[in-house]
């Protein structure tokens, strides 16, 4: 299912009362794009995009996000040497990088350990799901009163549509909005991402609009009622801008729903059995070739949503058999095809979640959210690779060396993708924020 999903206020838009109506109305017709499509326009009429970026070709950015917290201790920062009730039931295992090792595991990311770097000294400063969404999507601290865009948005509000493809694409849903996690706060809804909801590894996998099948002929009748519904609305509203210039977005929409560009960047069976197979046949394996797909096609953000790692309870059986095989697999396979395609130097990729989990495994034989350490990974993009940056206390409880926050991590990605730290925009009532005002960009991994 592909959704363009929403923010909670339209104040955030500028939007008004009757906008938000229209958008209704055209999804209750099977048409979300359209609506998108002109509330960018709208924002535009009142200033709100910015000055796009240099005619350049800026890394894309795929996101592996880890809902619910991935423990650093059973991943990339294992401690061999602690006592039994912190080390944990997994050995560790040489990885391509002298001296660095992994949890045992991560046999692939081993082998590819010098195409990414590891953020050891990661200090999540918080513990709380939904919030620890925005935080780390955006490297704001969360304000009740005013939602902060997270990266994608962000981008997408740069660049916009770069070879008529969507900016901005979500796979999965597994992210906690609560806290205005992944989404484009005080930019507006047109910054949120697109969404598809279907398992990219299940058989009868489709992305609803770009897959009309028999519906295509439907399809075209609706178009063809908004556009004589246009023709009345136009003659009674000629005097708002937004009104008068929707005819070039309903086209565009329509152009793009029915593009067989978009089509062929989401078809994962124009793919060979043995790269699916690379990916692995799971979920987040054929969704990272599929977020592949799309950057290759000119998205320029795509958020890989996968979920399952808030492990309370049997965390080593839970990741043994359930999260960290695919993981490894699909991450791994990520890396080398970017690398061999030629794609690695410009497609960055981050690899997070929450925040860390409690080096003491508790009585359930899991472990709980840990503020105080975590673990990022990122690689391409121009970013240094082959990186270990920062380490933690023996026992994995708290950075010791090269602390870097929730902020840092941004400054970090908006540096590599060229966009400057000191960006300035406006909320809908006119109010400035900065982009990334507290970050600093690791200087370990940027050139």
């Amino acid at each position: 299912m592909l959704d363009f999903i929403t923010g909670n206020s339209v104040d955030c838009t500028g939007a008004s009362r009757r906008d938000f109506l229209r958008v209704g109305g055209l999804a209750a017709l099977g048409l979300t794009l359209p609506a998108a499509l002109r509330f960018r326009h709208a924002a535009s009429a009142r200033g709100a995009d910015a000055t796009p970026l240099a005619k350049r070709t800026p890394p894309s950015c795929i996101l592996i996000w880890l809902e619910g917290g991935p423990s650093h201790l059973d991943t990339f920062d294992p401690k061999p040497d602690a006592p039994a009730e912190i080390r944990g039931e997994f050995g560790t295992v040489e990885t391509k990088v002298p001296s660095v090792r992994f949890s045992d595991q991560l046999p692939n990311l081993a082998k590819v350990a010098d195409k990414f770097s590891v953020i050891r000294g990661h200090d999540p400063r918080n513990g709380t799901h939904g919030v620890a969404d925005h935080l780390m999507m955006s490297g704001h601290k969360f304000n009740p009163s005013l939602a902060f865009p997270c990266y994608g948005s962000v981008i997408a509000k740069e660049r916009g549509y770069v070879d008529g493809m969507i900016p901005f694409v979500q796979l999965g849903r597994n992210i906690d909005r609560r806290s205005n996690g992944g989404i484009a706060g005080f930019l507006g809804d047109q910054y949120n991402p697109f969404e598809v909801f279907d398992d990219p590894n299940s058989k009868g996998f489709k992305v609803r609009d770009l897959s009309l099948g028999a519906a295509a002929k439907r399809f075209e009748r609706r178009y063809e009622m908004l556009h004589e519904l246009d023709k009345y609305q136009r003659r009674v509203e000629t005097d708002i801008p937004a009104v008068q210039a929707r005819d070039i977005f309903y086209e565009k929409a329509h152009d793009l729903i029915t593009s067989p560009a978009a089509k062929a960047a989401f078809d994962l069976s124009r793919e060979s059995d043995k790269v699916r197979d690379d990916y692995g046949r799971s979920g987040v394996g054929q969704s990272c070739l599929l977020a592949r797909r799309l950057v290759e096609a000119g998205v320029q953000f795509v958020t890989v949503a996968t979920g399952g790692w808030d492990t309370h309870q049997n965390n080593f059986k839970s990741l043994k058999d359930r999260l960290l095989p695919p993981m490894d697999k699909a991450y791994a396979a990520l890396l080398n095809d970017l690398s061999q395609r030629g794609m690695l130097d410009n497609t960055l990729v981050v690899w997070m979640g929450d925040f860390g989990r409690t080096p003491k495994i508790n009585p359930s034989a899991g472990r709980d959210h840990w503020a105080s350490a975590g673990i990022v990974c990122m690689g391409g993009g121009g970013i240094k690779t082959g990186q270990v940056v920062g380490a933690t206390s023996p026992l994995g409880e708290f950075v010791i060396n090269s602390p870097v926050t929730p902020a840092d991590v941004a400054a970090t990605i908006y540096h590599a993708l060229g966009v400057p730290l000191h960006t300035w925009y406006k909320t809908a009532d006119g109010r400035p924020v900065e982009l990334c005002p507290e970050g600093k960009p690791v200087t370990q991994l940027i050139s």
